[in-house]
Order: structure tokens, then sequence, then C-alpha cells
């Protein structure tokens, strides 16, 4: 989609955003409760667009403006409002792990997509002097394993180096997401062209025998990356199924219904994103020892596991399956149409 049709398609979305976010800073016209649900709704999904324009478009004028709305949103989203905190709360700890529980299959899926070319260029890496030698030369080879990997950790400074991996990743993560729609075809090729980079890499150590090494480096911040990745990719594959097999609802409906699903998904996946890349930065490249790393890799990969198999289970108990306007009794937002 060009900027022309980019801005036209959501100039209503930004519009009805920057109006309730006008009343609710003048204090004209007290928000219902309806409307701060969709004030917080909408400072999400502009959130989104926001990250979006920064990466394919790069137009001053429109990131200016889109990042001037999120942060006078944010002011009244993050503001002093309790309804609002719980509306917030309650995304955490109902609706996002109700929406990965509810696609917990097509985790297992994703995490297979990209699995399976991993370990089956590593092994052939690993054991054909051929399929190494068509990798690259000799010294090429050497730098990379001795030297280069490990280098990247550090290579920025730590902050910065964060920033950059949690952008790469939500983006890595919304192209999952998105090419879902081309009947799963798109994000099984996004999960598959991942695992082979991870396979290649993998490779590369265990044909010189420096397993250890690789893994000492991939753990403490993979475990959780890659995690959401796949929870990513989950999100596509499911809206891609849902247009090959909608069931018993007409296709635009259950394709609008698993959309609202898809989108819980990867916005609470960018908070996990941001712990993953915190660790990369701040972890993985440190001269620690690598149990240690890789420990608090496995803190926050058991927390994350953790926290979808309590909570997603729970919602799930109630019949909650974690799509937007979902309700059940003490429902954190009420259905609407927009």
């Amino acid at each position: 989609m060009d900027i022309d049709r980019y801005i036209a398609s959501n100039t209503p979305v930004w519009n009805r955003l920057a109006e309730l976010t006008a009343r609710s800073q003048r204090g004209v016209g007290r928000l219902s409760a309806a409307e701060l649900d969709e004030l917080v709704r909408l400072y999400q999904r502009v959130a989104g667009h926001l990250s979006y324009a920064q990466t394919y478009y790069r137009d001053p004028g429109l990131v200016a403006k889109l990042s001037a709305l999120v942060a006078r949103s944010a002011a009244v989203v993050y503001g002093t409002r309790p309804r609002t905190l719980r509306v917030l709360g309650r995304f955490f700890t109902t609706t996002f792990p109700a929406a990965i529980w509810h696609a917990r299959w097509f985790v297992l899926v994703s995490t297979l997509l990209s699995a399976i070319p991993a370990a089956a260029l590593a092994i052939w890496i690993a054991n054909s002097t051929a399929a190494l030698e068509a990798v690259g030369p000799a010294a090429v080879r050497e730098a990379y394993v001795n030297r280069d990997f490990a280098a990247y950790y550090s290579s920025e400074p730590a902050a910065q180096f964060a920033s950059q991996v949690f952008s790469n990743n939500v983006q890595v993560a919304f192209q999952a997401f998105a090419l879902g729609i081309l009947l799963c075809v798109g994000t099984a090729y996004v999960l598959a062209a991942n695992g082979a980079v991870l396979g290649l890499a993998a490779g590369l150590f265990a044909a010189v025998g420096q397993q250890p090494k690789f893994w000492g480096l991939i753990l403490p911040h993979g475990m959780l990356e890659l995690t959401a990745v796949f929870v990513a990719g989950a999100s596509g594959l499911r809206l891609g199924w849902t247009l090959i097999d909608p069931g018993d609802r007409p296709r635009a409906e259950a394709l609008a219904e698993e959309g609202r699903r898809a989108v819980v998904i990867v916005l609470g996946l960018v908070l996990t994103f941001l712990v993953a890349g915190t660790i990369e930065g701040f972890v993985t490249g440190r001269p620690w020892p690598t149990w240690l790393r890789v420990g608090i890799g496995v803190v926050a990969e058991t927390a994350f596991l953790g926290y979808i198999w309590v909570y997603g289970r729970a919602a799930a108990r109630r019949g909650l399956t974690g799509a937007f306007g979902e309700q059940d009794e003490g429902s954190w937002l009420a259905r609407t149409t927009t």
C-alpha cells in the first residue's frame, strides 16, 4: 500500500482518536465508559500505525503527526483514570493470555515450521563437507565463529542495541502475522526463513565443535524472542486458516473475529519483545558466566510460559478466547462496532 492510500484509509481512525483525546484533555463532555474503552483500543491501534509508518514509509511529516497524536493519547491512557488502568490490567491478565491459549495448537505448528528447517540445515552443514564449503570460504567461516558472531552482541552501546533489536523483532513478528492473510503461505515462509538463519549459524558452530559457545549466546534472549515469533506466526496461521476453513460462519465474519484476536496477540507481544530485546542488549553480550546469562533467559521464558498457562487457562475456563470486544461477566471491553 502506498503512503497516500495508507493515510486515506487510516485518517478516520486518527481523527476519532484525536477527538476523544481532545475531549478528555479539555474535560468537555466527559467520556462515557464505552468511549474510554474505545480510546484505549484506538490508542493501541494508532501506536501500531506509527510503528508501521516508521518501518515502511519513514515520511517525516507522517511520523511526526502520528508521534504527537500517540503522545497526547498516551498522556490520557496512562493518566489518572482508574478505569483506564483497569482496562490495561485486564488486557494483560485476561485478553492477551486468552488469545494465545486459544491459538496454542497453531503455536505448535508455527514452532515446527521454524524448528524443522533449523534442525535440518544445522545437521546438514555440521555433517556434510560439501554443504559447509558452500556456505562460504574457510577464512570467512572461521572469522564468523571465532569473532564476528559474539562481537555482534557488543557492537553498540547496550541501550541502542536493545532498541534496534526490539524494532527488528517487532518487524519480523508483524510480517509473520500480516502475511498469514496469504492463505498461511506467507507466514510459513517467514517462519521457515527465520529458522533457516538460525540453523545456518548452529551448523557452522557444530561443524567445528563449538556448540556450547553458540547456545551460550543464543539462549539468554533467544528462548523468549523465538517464542514470541512463534506466537506471532501462530496468529498469522490462524488468520490464514480462517480464510481456508471458516467453519459454519460466513467467511467475512470469521475473518473479522479472528482478526480481533490476532491484533490482541500482536499488541501484547510488543512488551514480550521489549523484554527479549533488553536481555539481548544488556545480558547476552556481557562477559558473565554462561550459566548466569542462560539462567536469566530461562527465568524469562519460564515466567512467560507460566503466565500463559495460568492466566490463559483461567480465561478459557470462563469461555474467553481473547478477541477484542469479547464479553463475559465483568468484561473489560464492551462489544462495539467501529
